[in-house]
C-alpha cells in the first residue's frame, strides 16, 4: 500500500508558501487510503499525449514561473467569467461522484456536454442529466478500458458525436466495472455533439468559455490535492498520484486561476468545485483542453401541455411552446401533415389536454395528444 502524505508536513508547506489554499484532513477523499484515492482518478495518457512522468517533469519547470497578473493576455475579455453565474444564470449541472472507479473522463465529458447544451441554447434552468455509465461502460468498454485503466477525453467526445450519450435514467451510474446495459428507448433520448475542438492557449480557453461553453481539463494530481478545501490550488507537497480529468467552467484573472467542477462528490473541496492556478499541473496543455463545438438533444417530452402557438405565411413555419420545454418547431414532410399537426396542437391547447412530443434539436418529429 502506498504511504499517505504527511498532513502535518502539508500544513507546514502551505504555511511556508503563504497559504495559497486551505486544507481539510476530513474531506471524503482525505479519509481514504492512498491507493483508494488513486481509483478516484482515471486519466491514462493516450499514445499522442505526454506520459505521466514527462508531464510531471514539465510541470516541475512550469511551476517555478512567477505568479503574474494576466491582464495583457485577457485584453478585451472580462477579468473573470464563470458559467455558474452568467448575469445570474447558472449553466452548469450538479456535482456528481464517480466513486471507486477511474471514470473521471466520462464525468468530465458528460459535464461539458451538459453545460455546453445549456449555454448554447440559453437554458439555465433546463434539467439535463447525461449518463456517464453510457460513456464509460459502453463506449470506453468497447475500447478495452476499465475502472483500472481509465480513458481519454478526445475518444469520449468522438463517441458523443458518432453515437450520442443518453440520459442518466436510461443507464444510471454505479461505480465498478460492468457491462453495457441500456434501457429501452434510449435512442430517442440522446445528446449528440457536432464535433470537438482542442483549445490551445490561455486566451483561447477563456474565449471558448465565454462564447461556447465549458472545457475538459486533464492534469497531474499530486498527493496534496486530495486534502484541498478552498482557495487557489498550487502544488506544494507530495508526489504525483496520477492523471485526472474534470470540467473547466470559468476563470478569474484577479486570482490567476481556473474554476473547475470535480467528480468526487460535494464532500470534497468547495462543495465539489475547486480553483487551480494558471499553468498548474499541466491543466492547460495535457490532453486538450477540449470543447464540444455544439450539442443537440433528441428527447421525448412526456405529458406536457401546449402553452402557445405561432406561425406566419411562410411555408411550414410554425412553432409551439411546450410547458417546461420552450419553443419547438413543427417539422413535417408536407403541408397537409403540418396542418394536421397544427389542428391537433390547437385542439390540445384549447382543451388543456396533455401531449407527448419527440423533438430533435428543437424540431418536433412525432406528436401524440392524450
Amino acid at each position: 500500500m502506498t504511504q499517505s502524505l504527511d498532513l502535518t508536513q502539508l500544513r507546514d508547506d502551505l504555511q511556508k508558501a503563504g497559504n495559497p489554499w486551505q486544507m481539510d484532513p476530513g474531506t471524503s477523499m482525505a479519509r481514504l487510503t492512498e491507493d483508494e484515492r488513486r481509483f478516484r482518478l482515471g486519466f491514462t495518457p493516450s499514445p499522442d499525449d505526454l506520459t505521466l512522468e514527462d508531464a510531471v517533469k514539465q510541470d516541475a519547470t512550469a511551476s517555478q514561473e512567477p505568479l503574474v497578473k494576466s491582464t495583457f493576455e485577457s485584453l478585451g475579455l472580462p477579468a473573470k467569467y464563470c458559467l455558474d453565474n452568467v448575469g445570474g444564470k447558472n449553466f452548469t449541472t450538479p456535482v456528481k461522484d464517480q466513486g471507486g472507479c477511474g471514470s473521471c473522463v466520462a464525468f468530465g465529458t458528460a459535464a461539458v456536454l451538459e453545460t455546453t447544451y445549456k449555454k448554447q441554447h440559453n437554458k439555465p434552468n433546463f434539467n439535463l442529466n447525461l449518463s456517464e455509465a453510457h460513456l464509460f461502460y459502453c463506449y470506453a468498454r468497447e475500447e478495452g478500458r476499465t475502472c483500472q485503466t481509465g480513458w481519454w477525453p478526445q475518444n469520449a467526445l468522438a463517441k458523443a458525436k458518432s453515437g450520442g450519450v443518453t440520459l442518466d435514467q436510461y443507464f444510471p451510474y454505479t461505480a465498478g466495472n460492468q457491462g453495457c446495459s441500456l434501457k429501452s428507448g434510449w435512442k430517442d433520448n440522446l445528446a449528440k455533439s457536432s464535433g470537438h475542438t482542442k483549445v490551445s492557449g490561455r486566451q483561447a480557453m477563456k474565449e471558448w468559455l465565454i462564447n461556447k461553453g465549458s472545457l475538459t481539463g486533464c492534469f497531474v494530481v499530486y498527493q496534496d490535492f486530495f486534502s484541498y478545501k478552498s482557495g487557489v490550488y498550487r502544488h506544494v507537497s507530495g508526489g504525483a498520484a496520477g492523471g485526472h480529468c474534470v470540467e473547466i467552467i470559468g476563470y478569474d484573472d484577479t486570482l490567476n486561476c481556473w474554476v473547475c467542477k470535480n467528480s468526487w462528490g460535494t464532500g470534497w473541496g468547495d462543495n465539489g468545485f475547486f480553483k487551480i492556478g494558471y499553468g498548474q499541473c499541466q491543466i492547460e496543455t495535457w490532453s486538450g483542453p477540449y470543447g464540444a463545438n455544439s450539442v443537440s438533444l433528441r428527447q421525448w417530452e412526456m405529458n406536457t401541455k401546449v402553452r402557445g402557438l405561432w406561425a406566419n405565411s411562410s411555408d411550414r413555419n410554425a412553432w409551439v411552446y411546450l410547458q417546461g420545454a420552450g419553443w419547438k418547431k413543427v417539422t413535417t414532410a408536407s403541408e397537409i401533415a403540418q396542418k394536421t399537426q397544427l389542428t391537433q396542437l390547437i385542439s390540445a391547447k384549447a382543451a388543456a389536454r396533455t401531449v407527448r412530443v419527440l423533438h430533435d434539436n428543437d424540431q418536433i418529429e412525432q406528436l401524440y395528444v392524450l
